[in-house]
């Protein structure tokens, strides 16, 4: 066992996270924003349109500090070609603005014995940097192949059925060949989704999508089918990674008007357990 099982429950400090109009226009880029129809988008690919506010991407939240820094303890002594993304959960306390400035803090809650491998999970919250004013709350949850069977607690999931009918609308995104590529440049640049030497020791055949892109355009099809496009509208969401994407595959994403969702490809579940909440008003 290499899991730094001393690190469950300690509390750090994230550090303060910038950014700008530029980054929130890049990573709506980067998951897919505009690329069917750039008109229909031009609020979050663009800062300069006429007659067009720009506004961030709920789902931006992840990259500003949500991931839990650099700062904290070491999760283990283990090799970075076998963790992966296992789950995510955003909830916001309103539209994030065009510019800001926000520092968080992050817990490692538990590291669960999936037997297969640990799961880490780690919380973070976000507060304006300025003010203090709490901006959202993230949990994401890494899953570090072959280092389960240490004896430590399992965990439980919170309860979720897919609906028996099919689902009330069906979103249907292409992901481009390159989207790996375009997404790293916010931040994420780990060699698995864009290095064929570092996938392949990871047993891939080829880079695959960054969970969190996947789970982007999954937030952009929530957005605009059950928010009215309107980030204000945008109260959270979480969901399971169950399977790899390779970019080029489309992404269909299936959604209930009770707020569960799963998102595809083809017939395989890429995301689970997906659960949307609004902001009620």
């Amino acid at each position: 066992m290499s899991m730094n099982l001393d690190a469950i429950g300690q509390t750090w400090e994230s550090g303060e996270h910038t950014w700008t109009s530029k980054d929130a226009i890049l990573y709506a880029l980067g998951v897919g924003a505009g690329a069917q129809d750039p008109p229909a988008e031009l609020s979050f690919t663009t800062e300069n349109s006429h007659g067009v506010t720009q506004q961030v991407l709920p789902t931006f939240v992840v990259v500003i500090g949500g991931g839990g820094g650099n700062q904290g303890p070491k999760l283990g002594d283990f090799d970075f070609s076998q963790v992966l993304h296992a789950e995510q959960s955003i909830r916001l306390e309103g539209p994030l603005p065009v510019n800001g400035r926000v520092r968080s803090t992050s817990r490692l809650v538990n590291i669960y014995d999936k037997g297969s491998g640990a799961l880490a999970v780690l919380e973070s919250s976000i507060v304006a940097a300025d003010t203090g004013r709490p901006v959202a709350e993230v949990s994401n949850g890494v899953f570090v192949r072959g280092e389960g069977g240490f004896g430590g607690e399992r965990g439980t999931s919170a309860p979720w059925e897919r609906p028996d009918r099919p689902a009330d609308r069906v979103v249907v995104y292409p992901t481009r060949s390159d989207q790996a590529l375009l997404y790293r440049l916010s931040g994420d640049r780990n060699p698995l989704h864009s290095d064929p030497w570092f996938a392949a020791r990871a047993g891939f055949e080829r880079p695959i999508l960054h969970g969190l892109c996947t789970y982007g355009f999954t937030g952009r099809a929530l957005l605009h089918a059950l928010c009215g496009s309107d980030p204000a509208a945008f109260g959270g969401m979480s969901a399971r990674f169950a399977s790899p994407v390779v970019p080029g595959q489309d992404l269909a994403v299936h959604i209930w008007d009770d707020g569960r969702f799963v998102t595809k490809v083809g017939d395989t579940v890429v995301l689970d357990r997906g659960i949307f909440t609004g902001v009620k008003r």
